[in-house]
């Protein structure tokens, strides 16, 4: 897709028009695009931005709606609603996967739908946002787009992860066997990346990756829930 349109279609879904829109593509530049493409920015940075102003946002909330709750309860609600999982849903009702540029490679296994790379690109647009922008508007704009799953922490109700539901299918087919192994990690400590892979009766299925070991194993389940006949 063109830059102009992949522009375009974005600021449409998102709300919001780009003064800058060289952010909004590097926001959707995956790792393995600019190893073919030398000299292009991608995401990784604004990742890291954007994890910090979605955890101020979140946590700013919280602080000031909930003024009763502690601190321990208010770091379990802020948690489902940061987590991967949760990014990952926003993600796909953005349908944000289409736009994202990556490797050709990464995209024959799988890279479009996989859980962890959908998670970072919308930390990467949380981050490009607040750089156009300015913090009032990621703020409001995390809330917003946020609200559906800010209510479900706040009401205690249980968020149905793809681990969960996985399990589920599975137990209704007779398959209590799930096994969740560590592969490997790489990278420095400060942004290790986890390789999961995930059996059930001795069968290999599925391979994660996430940035917690959490996260890889949810990536695993969703890509088995794919080739699964609910």
């Amino acid at each position: 897709m063109k830059e102009e349109k992949l522009v375009e279609e974005l600021e449409e879904k998102l709300g919001i028009k780009f003064e800058n829109k060289d952010l909004l593509i590097t926001a959707v530049t995956h790792s393995s695009y600019a190893n073919e493409n030398k000299n292009t920015e991608y995401n990784e940075r604004l990742e890291f931005l954007g994890d910090a102003v979605l955890q101020l946002s979140i946590s700013g909330y919280f602080f000031r709606k909930y003024p009763l709750i502690s601190e321990g309860e208010l770091t379990k609600k802020r948690a489902l609603v940061v987590c991967g999982i949760s990014l990952h849903s926003i993600g796909e009702k953005w349908g944000i996967g289409q736009y994202i540029r990556m490797s050709r490679g990464e995209e024959l296994t799988g890279g479009r739908t996989r859980v962890s790379i959908i998670a970072d690109c919308v930390e990467a647009v949380i981050a490009a946002i607040y750089l156009d922008k300015g913090f009032e508007v990621a703020k409001n704009f995390v809330l917003e787009v946020f609200e559906d799953i800010i209510k479900d922490a706040v009401e205690d109700k249980i968020i149905l992860d793809y681990k969960t539901r996985l399990q589920e299918i599975l137990q209704s087919k007779g398959i209590t066997d799930i096994k969740y192994t560590l592969i490997r990690y790489e990278g420095p400590p400060h942004r290790r990346k986890f390789f999961v892979n995930l059996s059930f009766n001795n069968d290999s299925k599925s391979t994660g990756e996430g940035y917690t070991k959490k996260d890889a194993e949810q990536d695993a389940a969703g890509k088995a829930l794919k080739g699964i006949d609910k």
